[in-house]
């Protein structure tokens, strides 16, 4: 069976990084991408945070701080390849696009289509607002255009089965000549992490892409990776995605999370891909 890309979400959005091992700054990002890549992660997914004090768990769109971020983890990890997140709320898209073209990362996850974006608290309110995560084809579109003028892949982020199906009209109509496919799993108004969910997804996907699940939980997630390397998929997690460790216990980093993730890949027969070789699966550039 084919070898197994392991990606790190290195730091996720909005998470406190005084409540949870979350890295910051680019010193933080890069030593806990090392951590990732010394277990064999050769993609770090990677969101930007402010970096003024007690503001570390807003988000920026500085294209300085993300270079910097960058550069800290390529500088760390050789040959580590870049997945950059493009994830705004409303039609401006003028930050992760000067992020895009700052970084040019090998890679940036795009959210392909619409969710309400809901969850509730134990006693039934709203956890927070209601919300539309809105993401309309010519806000796709915009983001597509602007990854193809610096040679960035997109990783499409597909939070809902509808949203899957997009990804094969997105390549009909020209608007994309690549697709990678991320099935978000986990999402309170989104897909379950649902074995057999999964198995129903790989029919809608285009046959010849690369496919990987993100899964948003506690221990729960971790047989649906294991099945995700048993069906063929490539793998991903990391803070940004849970705290907990197969076995219950919470994690102190990236470090722990991906060693774990490594242990799936081998239990399905799969060694784990070199940053090299994941290089060449992804049809980049040595």
């Amino acid at each position: 069976m084919d070898k197994v890309i392991l990606t790190c979400a290195l730091n996720g959005v909005l998470t406190n990084p005084k409540q949870h091992p979350v890295p910051v700054t680019p010193e933080e990002m890069a030593a806990s991408a090392l951590d990732a890549y010394n277990a064999g992660a050769s993609i770090m997914h990677i969101h930007f945070r402010r970096q003024e004090p007690n503001l570390g768990h807003m988000p920026s769109w500085d294209p300085a701080i993300a270079k910097a971020c960058a550069d800290a983890i390529r500088a760390s990890c050789p040959g580590v390849i870049i997945n950059q997140t493009t994830g705004t709320v409303g039609p401006d898209v003028s930050g992760p696009i000067a992020c895009i073209n700052a970084l040019a990362p090998e890679i940036a996850a795009l959210n392909a289509g619409s969710l309400n974006y809901l969850k509730l608290k134990s006693d039934g309110s709203w956890a927070w607002p209601p919300m539309l995560f809105d993401n309309p084809v010519e806000k796709v579109r915009k983001m597509l255009d602007a990854m193809k003028a610096v040679g960035t892949l997109p990783e499409f982020e597909c939070f809902d089965v509808g949203i899957v199906r997009s990804i094969e009209l997105y390549l009909k109509s020209g608007m994309t000549d690549t697709a990678q496919y991320n099935f978000v799993m986990g999402v309170a108004s989104g897909m379950p992490v649902d074995a057999d969910l999964l198995q129903l997804l790989l029919r809608y996907k285009d046959a010849d892409s690369i496919w990987q699940c993100t899964l948003i939980g506690r221990e729960e997630i971790w047989p649906l990776h294991q099945k995700t390397a048993d069906l063929g998929g490539m793998l991903r997690t990391g803070v940004e995605d849970t705290f907990y460790l197969p076995s219950g216990e919470r994690t102190t980093g990236n470090g722990q999370l991906i060693e774990a993730l490594a242990t799936c890949a081998r239990n399905a027969g799969r060694e784990v891909a070199s940053p090299v070789e994941a290089r060449s699966m992804l049809g980049m550039a040595a």
